[in-house]
């Protein structure tokens, strides 16, 4: 089973998350596939705001805990981020810079 090094960097996450797809056999799954499988998750994290906010969910509805689905999503941007071999933090810091030019408007 791989291991995640204490405090891990983005791209550990990635490299983990890649070598568990390996072990547990879903290195096959296309982008596609993992975005259909992300899709749901955001579903899932939805349903757990809305449970924290105090919305009304359906009772028959399995609700997971919002740590927990965002986790879930963060894996599956590192899944999405490996097909295209694209460097999470290397992303984030270059639209930061872009997003610093930009004019918010409130």
């Amino acid at each position: 089973m791989p291991e995640l090094k204490e405090k891990p960097t983005l791209a550990d996450f990635q490299r983990y998350v890649s070598d568990l797809e390996v072990e547990r056999g879903f290195a096959d799954q296309n982008a596609k596939d993992k975005c259909l499988l992300l899709g749901e998750e955001v579903g899932e994290l939805f349903k757990a705001i809305r449970k924290a906010e105090g919305i009304a969910v359906d009772p028959q509805s399995k609700i997971g805990e919002l740590g927990s689905e965002i986790a879930d999503i963060f894996i599956y941007l590192c899944s999405i981020s490996n097909r295209y071999e694209i460097d999470i933090e290397k992303a984030f810091l270059a639209k930061e810079e872009q997003n610093k030019k930009r004019k918010w408007v409130i």
